[in-house]
């Protein structure tokens, strides 16, 4: 620690100090972020295959979380303690893999830190991706058959649809439809034609016997005027 005076020494080891100070109250005052009580205490019910499978969900989320928060915390405990132990050994303040000295500066930002900012580890972002998706590609797994050629029956996407009309957590923002402009429309294909093939299905309607013709005037039916596919003078008074 040559270039590192005994002033910024001191500084640098009340800091990692209270820092270990704060994490370990922190772990305590939480009870390790609840996982120092198993789920079933977590959830009150006697066994967690009860009859309320989202609350369960809840909790499995709650609890993953806990654990990468308290892996975190551990692994920050490590670093400090670390750093400590290089403070004794008179290491401290080096950079281990090149062993030039680090940057006061960089220390008082970061004073577990034992690498130069250049060989800092995890520099690179991760791209590592839940197994999960692999097998839920493409959208809706082994159940969207979209991709057989000549299939248009009902597949895992459609029962989705059905599903959806009854509403989700999403908005208009986060819709894959950039043209939406209320939550009628920001289903998945929520402009895909229901029940028709082409639009002019979608308004012309027959009686029983194919006798009488009439046109129901919807939404499809103005937009296909709109499309100069109609003619408006049709039209009556």
């Amino acid at each position: 620690m040559p270039h590192l005076t005994r002033k910024q020494i001191d500084h640098l080891r009340r800091r990692l100090q209270s820092d270990k100070t704060m994490t370990e109250k922190r772990l305590a005052d939480s009870e390790h972020y609840g996982l120092a009580s198993s789920l079933r205490d977590e959830t009150g019910e006697l066994s967690t295959m009860d009859n309320h499978p989202a609350d369960l969900a809840t909790e499995m989320y709650e609890r993953g979380k806990d654990i990468a928060l308290l892996e975190q915390e551990d692994l920050r405990l490590s670093r400090i303690e670390t750093a400590l132990t290089a403070m004794s050994s008179g290491t401290y303040g080096t950079c281990l893999s090149c062993g030039i000295p680090i940057p006061f500066k960089r220390l008082q930002a970061l004073p577990d830190t034992l690498h130069c900012i250049d060989h800092a580890p995890r520099q690179e972002p991760s791209d590592r991706r839940p197994i999960e998706e692999q097998f839920l590609t493409p959208p809706f797994g082994r159940s969207s058959l979209d991709e057989r050629e000549g299939y248009n029956g009902f597949d895992g996407e459609d029962a989705w649809q059905i599903v959806e009309q009854w509403g989700n957590s999403d908005s208009p923002a986060m819709s894959e439809n950039r043209d939406v402009f209320s939550y009628d429309d920001i289903g998945i294909e929520a402009d895909e034609a229901d029940g028709y093939v082409e639009p002019l299905e979608s308004f012309l309607a027959t009686d029983i016997t194919g006798t009488y013709v009439s046109v129901i005037r919807n939404k499809a039916y103005y937009e296909y005027l709109d499309h100069k596919e109609g003619d408006y003078g049709l039209e009556q008074d």
